[in-house]
């Protein structure tokens, strides 16, 4: 067992998958021989010549040359360089990626995982740190996973890989080589679906994801409060039983993510908690997130991300209460 960052741990799932299924392919601009402009397919391609394939410079061209390999049974993990720039093959991810399994009432699946940075906090240019889950969470049909750690890294790319339908997986490139775990050599799985209770407690929950996990994290340790911790990991589909169950017990909460406030994934939250235990409620829901702004450039960027002073101001408030 070794010690990885999360783009290490994103490579050891990559090289799992190619080395056990034949029929796994990876795709992207300069993921080949240069190893991906974060090296998080570094060494691949030397191993697997094949199967790790360098693409033009267009986004939509691989995904829409992605989807035609998945739907006739290759698993094909396609990469985005930066998840601004998903917006260009949005519609053949709206339109046909997500809907292909309805549309021919399960005749066809689409087994691809579109691997892709996300998130502000290392002074990239526009388009480059843009956190757009909520977009993807109108987009029935597909699975989404955003892992916080190395350890989550590797299991859940794997379990996205292995899953027939597709999935969007947002890596926290804040992340990517900040911190380092225990990471097991051989192959294991961590379920799709499935939030983890990172730290029990019992005054209030806070729910976070991806970089904000960390912020959230430090917000708390400063407080004194016993918070429960959840990490989502998938934010499609949302482990509601996990989140309601702890607010049960609490009765107040806290959600912190960094894409902007307005329809993200805090409201969702926030209106799954008011109809399902909006009686156990000892003080209103509070959220932490982005502002409704594009994300500023370096000078800036530190104010727009939910630091821990305003989760820390956010965290008193529903203990006041």
């Amino acid at each position: 067992m070794a010690k990885l960052t999360i783009v290490q741990a994103v490579n050891a799932a990559l090289r799992n998958e190619l080395a056990k299924d034949k029929s796994v392919v990876l795709m992207g601009e300069d993921i080949g021989v240069n190893g991906g402009v974060f090296r998080a397919t570094d060494g691949l391609h030397a191993d697997y010549p094949d199967r790790v394939l360098d693409t033009p410079l267009s986004e939509a061209g691989i995904i829409s040359t992605a989807f035609g390999m998945a739907v006739n049974g290759i698993k094909v993990i396609p990469e985005i360089q930066f998840s601004g720039f998903m917006y260009g093959p949005m519609e053949h991810i709206y339109a046909h990626i997500a809907r292909t399994r309805t549309r021919s009432r399960g005749r066809f699946n689409v087994p691809m995982v579109i691997r892709t940075p996300y998130g502000a906090g290392i002074r990239a240019l526009d388009l480059h740190c843009e956190s757009g889950e909520a977009i993807f969470t109108q987009t029935t049909g597909l699975k989404m996973v955003i892992p916080s750690s190395p350890y989550d890294a590797k299991g859940l790319l794997i379990s996205a890989i292995r899953d027939p339908d597709p999935v969007i997986f947002y890596e926290p490139m804040r992340l990517y080589r900040a911190l380092k775990e225990e990471v097991p050599d051989e192959e294991y799985t961590i379920p799709l679906g499935e939030a983890n209770v990172v730290q029990e407690g019992s005054d209030l929950t806070v729910v976070s994801y991806g970089a904000a996990l960390r912020d959230a994290i430090k917000a708390v340790s400063q407080t004194g409060y016993s918070a429960e911790i959840i990490d989502l990991r998938t934010v499609i589909p949302i482990d509601t039983e996990t989140i309601i169950n702890s607010v049960k017990k609490t009765g107040r909460c806290v959600i912190v993510h960094e894409a902007p406030k307005s329809c993200g994934l805090a409201a969702e939250i926030i209106a799954r908690i008011n109809e399902k235990c909006f009686f156990n409620l000892k003080s209103p829901p509070e959220r932490v997130t982005g502002f409704d702004t594009a994300v500023p450039f370096a000078k800036l960027e530190n104010y727009y991300l939910p630091n821990e002073k305003r989760i820390i101001k956010s965290l008193n408030k529903v203990m006041a209460q």
